[in-house]
């Protein structure tokens, strides 16, 4: 869904803008294929140009939520199932991944669940209208732990500044991760941030977020004895939060 950079009509932004995940190729099973052909177009965004509007989109106006990064999808899923009375996004630049929340969309039909293959920066900037999101969940982002890779980091200033001018007054954002300098990184950014305050309390973090399963992810970190660390912050509520364009 997002343009490259050098095609003729590709956004000027584009260029500039800093990928904050590893280009890596995943082995897609004849299952996936077949998902990602016959029901991305039921359950996926419309490639389009213009801003979408979750209204249409879903047919119905409801509190709009979504997952960057969703992986196989397990946790989108649950946020879905166990909040009917939501609306939620899945952004995902991997296709394996896609083609698994397909696939469970297929045995689970939800109809408040819609999913792009998108950079979540892209989408945010291009997509997504001013003050729409009432929850954001970055569950695990690519740490790029080595110091001359952190520029790759997600959790940062201009991408905080570009979140909170879509997201609602009050808004709820919930992230976790297993590597410390990260979390460290996350809470200096958010605590520092005019647009965003720490739900729990200056420099603590949250609980586990209700809302995430046990990942693959996780899993992998806690098997090499990392610790996850959640946070919870929201959007103020006072006007200005970010660009509305």
């Amino acid at each position: 869904m997002s343009r490259q950079a050098d095609s003729p009509d590709a956004d000027p932004r584009a260029s500039a803008r800093v990928r904050s995940f590893a280009l890596r190729t995943g082995r897609l099973t004849k299952g996936q294929r077949r998902a990602l052909e016959e029901l991305l177009p039921v359950y996926g965004v419309p490639d389009a140009p213009q801003r979408i509007d979750p209204g249409q989109l879903f047919g119905r106006r409801a509190p709009l939520g979504m997952e960057i990064g969703i992986g196989g999808g397990e946790a989108v899923m649950a946020l879905a199932r166990n909040h009917p009375d939501w609306d939620w996004l899945g952004l995902d630049v991997y296709a394996p991944g896609l083609g698994k929340l397909l696939l469970r969309l297929e045995a689970e039909p939800l109809p408040n669940l819609r999913v792009a293959k998108a950079d979540g920066v892209a989408f945010l900037e291009e997509r997504l209208p001013a003050d729409s999101l009432d929850a954001l969940y970055i569950f695990f982002p690519d740490p790029w732990p080595k110091a001359r890779h952190h520029k790759r980091r997600l959790i940062q200033a201009p991408f905080l500044t570009l979140l909170a001018g879509r997201m609602s007054p009050g808004a709820d954002l919930f992230l976790a991760t297993d590597w410390p300098d990260y979390a460290q990184w996350m809470m200096e950014g958010l605590e520092a941030d005019p647009h965003f305050v720490n739900a729990h309390g200056p420099g603590v973090w949250a609980p586990r977020c209700p809302d995430r399963p046990p990942t693959k992810f996780e899993e992998r970190g806690e098997e090499r004895g990392h610790e996850v660390y959640d946070l919870h912050f929201r959007r103020r509520d006072e006007a200005g939060g970010g660009p509305a364009d």
